[in-house]
């Protein structure tokens, strides 16, 4: 069942989601707020199917506080990527730069805010990515980092990449810190996903400018909160 659940999904979002991406071209015209809307109803687009075909649903811990962030999540499936989008209220997105530059999903998620990012992690990219950021904290939105770089298996805890400590210092923002547990249910590079809900554990947020190897540590244990 669990397999036919995935296919139904993978064959219904996917298809969905066209029209929607689409509209994101003439919505550019008119600024940046109606593709904001477009992205929020993909956003919502797969959350239903999700919920409806496969079973899954978040879980928070806590109400989003108030406030500008610099908001770091642990990452282990691609469900994180997009239901970040809803919870914490059109958020600018540091993705991986394949995603960015993707044909015409690419180019909709740059309008609306998405930061793609080099994950090799040259002095080029970490410049590009320092603009683009001092850019998007500009417009009064939190930023979503996935500080670890990539989707990582169920109890794997990786070191933070250099690009969160960057951020951090640079923007000046608070960080709130979030564990999940996604991979339980959607793990990384499998089509089957199986029903579940997916908790997402609030960390006490994080004041700027302290220490890098402070706040390197006191994330690298918040978001792993529900590894140990």
């Amino acid at each position: 069942m669990a397999l036919i659940r995935s296919i139904l999904f993978t064959l219904i979002f996917y298809t969905g989601s066209l029209p929607i991406v689409l509209s994101g071209f003439p919505a550019a015209v008119f600024g940046r707020r109606p593709v904001r809307a477009v992205v929020w109803t993909w956003a919502h687009w797969h959350r239903l199917c999700a919920r409806w075909l496969l079973g899954i649903r978040s879980r928070m811990s806590g109400p989003v506080p108030p406030g500008q962030y610099l908001i770091a999540c642990k990452h282990q499936s691609m469900f994180e990527t997009v239901e970040v989008l809803i919870l914490f209220d059109h958020p600018v997105v540091v993705m991986k730069r394949e995603l960015s530059d993707m044909p015409i999903w690419g180019w909709v998620a740059r309008k609306y805010g998405v930061i793609g990012v080099d994950r090799e992690g040259s002095a080029a990219a970490l410049r590009a990515l320092m603009q683009a950021a001092r850019e998007a904290v500009q417009t009064g939105r939190s930023i979503v980092i996935f500080p670890e770089g990539t989707r990582v298996p169920v109890g794997e805890q990786p070191p933070l990449r250099a690009g969160f400590a960057a951020l951090y210092k640079m923007l000046g923002l608070p960080v709130l810190p979030v564990a999940l547990n996604s991979g339980r249910i959607w793990p990384r590079q499998s089509l089957i996903k199986r029903a579940g809900v997916v908790d997402w554990q609030l960390a006490e947020a994080l004041p700027p400018k302290m220490e890098r190897t402070a706040i390197e540590a006191a994330v690298h244990h918040a978001i792993n909160g529900l590894e140990q």
